[in-house]
């Protein structure tokens, strides 16, 4: 491998380490500093082999829309537990996550009646990680869970045993009731 392919892969390994959550072919070419997707990408597939070769607890994943993850292995989540500074996302914006997730597709109105006005930087997070989607009716927006938001958490696409999960642990927390679908499928 060139000094030069080396450069990139090592820019490619700190961008997916710092960033904490996945990263499209656009973010990993500006982290190598190349015009070429193809390039990017091709040292992302390197790099991942490397990884999941040489390491244990950690795990370099490609997500079926072509971004790349850096994450750790789902079985150590509990021990890292009481190391870890700070989550991805924080506890109020994965409830609101959990809210779209159960409800979809859900109006921002309605998240707000649910959820409070919070929900707006929430919602800005969560599609800036990729995790949800909208189409405009009128001037409302209707979210709905993505694919990548499935393949990030390990949800294999049915979403009614999605719903029983959420409804089962929300009656288990007793922390927020549970929402009820509001609008029919758009």
């Amino acid at each position: 491998m060139h000094e030069r392919d080396v450069e990139m892969l090592a820019r490619i390994e700190a961008a997916l380490y710092a960033a904490g959550r996945p990263l499209n072919v656009e973010e990993l070419q500006r982290a190598a500093g190349t015009d070429s997707a193809n390039k990017a990408v091709k040292l992302a597939r390197e790099l991942a082999q490397t990884i999941n070769s040489n390491l244990h607890a950690l795990e370099l994943i490609e997500l079926k829309d072509g971004s790349f993850v850096m994450q750790l292995k789902l079985r150590y989540n509990n021990v890292i537990r009481k190391f870890a500074t700070r989550p991805f996302l924080s506890h109020a914006t994965l409830k609101t996550l959990s809210c779209i997730a159960y409800m979809q597709p859900v109006t921002s109105k309605q998240l707000v009646e649910i959820r409070g006005s919070q929900v707006y930087g929430h919602l800005k997070l969560l599609m800036q990680a990729g995790f949800l989607s909208y189409q405009k009716l009128g001037r409302l927006k209707i979210y709905q869970t993505t694919n990548k938001f499935q393949d990030y958490f390990g949800i294999d696409g049915d979403l009614e045993k999605l719903k029983k999960s959420l409804i089962k642990k929300e009656m288990k927390s007793k922390d927020v009731p549970v929402p009820q679908p509001i609008l029919g499928t758009v």
